[in-house]
């Protein structure tokens, strides 16, 4: 068998394995577990939903998410229930997280096939805080960073009393899934002569111009990296 180099990091396999929680009930067509495929879905994302059991009930809320190579980053408020929750519990908090692109609405003739074209990721793991201050930093970076590529090194670090109202959780992703639709509609033999029209309306995505606050000095310009996006 082979083995890493000292001071490498091994090889990672194309990907990920499928367990009972991320192969789907339905539309398993549509599920793949490719590693490039995944990252490309997490990367072009923002916000994530996170799920977890709070007093034997479900919770799903929406954050933002930043990944560093095999982990994904959540960050909120120390006051926040789901991260206090991941200090607390042991080895951590049980959570599901998923991200989702809707890329166009799919008309048919029938109402019942009517679809949605999307990508999506489902990250099933335990939830850890990080408590090391150089990864919650690197963590912090990567969570602006994600937002507007750049922008981590063009503004002020936190300070400790901010560092201190800020948690930051860490999901490794070892249990994941990407799943896929694409296409137009499928529609029924029998209803391919009704007088409906089928088709994709794509959805259009991306940023507006950027909107400078009022009290900004007028010396200050605008970085090249919002003038590219």
């Amino acid at each position: 068998m082979e083995t890493a180099a000292p001071g490498t990091v091994p090889a990672q396999p194309a990907a990920y394995p499928k367990t009972d929680r991320t192969v789907p009930t339905r539309s398993a067509e549509r599920a793949a577990y490719d590693r490039e495929l995944v990252h490309a879905i997490l990367d072009e994302g923002s916000l994530c939903h996170l799920g977890f059991v709070r007093d034997g009930a479900p919770v799903v809320l929406p954050t933002l998410y930043g990944r560093v190579g095999e982990v994904l980053y959540l960050h909120g408020s120390t006051g926040s229930r789901p991260l206090r929750m991941t200090g607390q519990a042991d080895p951590g908090l049980a959570v599901c997280v998923t991200v989702t692109h809707v890329d166009g609405f799919v008309l048919a003739r029938s109402a019942f096939h009517h679809s949605v074209n999307y990508r999506s990721v489902v990250v099933h793991g335990i939830a850890r805080q990080v408590t090391d201050p150089e990864e919650k930093s690197r963590a912090l970076d990567a969570l602006v960073d994600h937002v507007v590529p750049g922008r981590a090194a063009d503004s002020r670090p936190a300070n400790k009393k901010e560092l201190a109202a800020t948690a930051v959780i860490r999901l490794d992703l070892n249990e994941v899934s990407a799943k896929t639709r694409t296409g137009g509609a499928n529609d029924e033999p029998e209803d391919m002569g009704l007088p409906y029209w089928a088709g994709v309306l794509p959805l259009r995505k991306g940023y507006e111009a950027p909107v400078a606050n009022d009290d900004l000095a007028t010396d200050v310009v605008l970085p090249q990296y919002l003038k590219s996006v």
